[in-house]
């Protein structure tokens, strides 16, 4: 596991995989790899015209087709238009963005981050084989999910919390979504990825100059896109049990490995209450 790197992905020939937020980024290099190695790989992007743009820089059976995590309804078309799948990587996020609503009244970074992940992935899995990758971050360390207030609406918004709170659910999501998969025997695994700190164009959005000072700071010493999509490629393709958190052994650098996640994390009462209140805000409900 150590000295894992993209180049010892195996064959993905036969095998299709779905990856949101694909058109920049850890997305992209995500895709781009597991189409090298033979998948059938749907680009999963808001904007088409910059997924085309991403699918021209890729080899292999590429597609790009159009969700917007921030509706609901464009969840359900895709997920209506989607046959069946043997990988569903969770990638696509906004981090510590203004406040701002989506389509269906969630925080938007909520909304993205988790909800609409949510109901992708509860559309999806009965056409899922093999697993769902949910990308989190070391950053779940500052989140506390707050149920009787999830979007922010009876609070001062603050954005690096609300995407903490967002990355931490995604922790909860998988580890219930694994109790739920073994308890109606199903062979599929449910397992969660981080990037450390890779400077991508996630950075940079936050709207206030002293944020966006930090996260140009911040890249001078981050790691690159191509190290921190390592992460999720092995989350995709190692044998690893059902809610495993991968990430570099020490936070941010450092070899691959089945990593840590705070306590807060492993919380099955709040991930059994953030499932319920998912569910009802969604109105997608575990279909197996």
């Amino acid at each position: 596991m150590s000295d894992w790197t993209a180049a010892d992905l195996p064959s993905f020939a036969g095998r299709t995989v779905i990856v949101t937020g694909a058109n920049s980024g850890l997305g992209l290099i995500t895709a781009r790899e597991l189409a090298r190695v033979g998948a059938r790989t749907i680009l999963a992007v808001r904007n088409l015209d910059k997924g085309n743009t991403a699918a021209a820089t890729m080899t292999g059976d590429v597609e790009v087709r159009s969700l917007d995590l921030q509706n609901l309804a464009s969840v359900r078309a895709f997920a209506d238009g989607v046959d069946s799948v043997d990988v569903l990587v969770n990638n696509a996020g906004i981090m510590a963005v203004p406040y701002a609503q989506t389509v269906d009244g969630f925080e938007s970074q909520i909304g993205t981050n988790h909800l609409g992940h949510f109901a992708l992935t509860n559309l999806l899995l009965p056409k899922i084989s093999d697993r769902v990758v949910t990308v989190s971050s070391m950053m779940h360390l500052m989140g506390r999910v707050n149920l009787k207030d999830l979007n922010w609406k009876s609070r001062p918004y603050l954005a690096w919390p609300a995407y903490g709170q967002s990355k931490l659910a995604n922790l909860l999501f998988t580890g219930e979504l694994q109790r739920r998969l073994a308890a109606a025997g199903s062979p599929v695994r449910a397992v969660a990825a981080h990037p450390g700190y890779s400077a991508t164009n996630l950075q940079g959005h936050s709207g206030n100059p002293l944020g966006e000072k930090i996260a140009r700071a911040g890249n001078r010493i981050a790691t690159d896109a191509d190290f921190g999509a390592r992460q999720t490629l092995y989350a995709v393709a190692a044998d690893i049990p059902g809610d495993s958190f991968i990430g570099p052994r020490f936070s941010m650098f450092g070899p691959t490995v089945a990593t840590w996640r705070s306590p807060l994390a492993r919380d099955r009462g709040k991930a059994a209450g953030l499932w319920t209140l998912s569910e009802q805000l969604t109105g997608t409900e575990f279909p197996l």
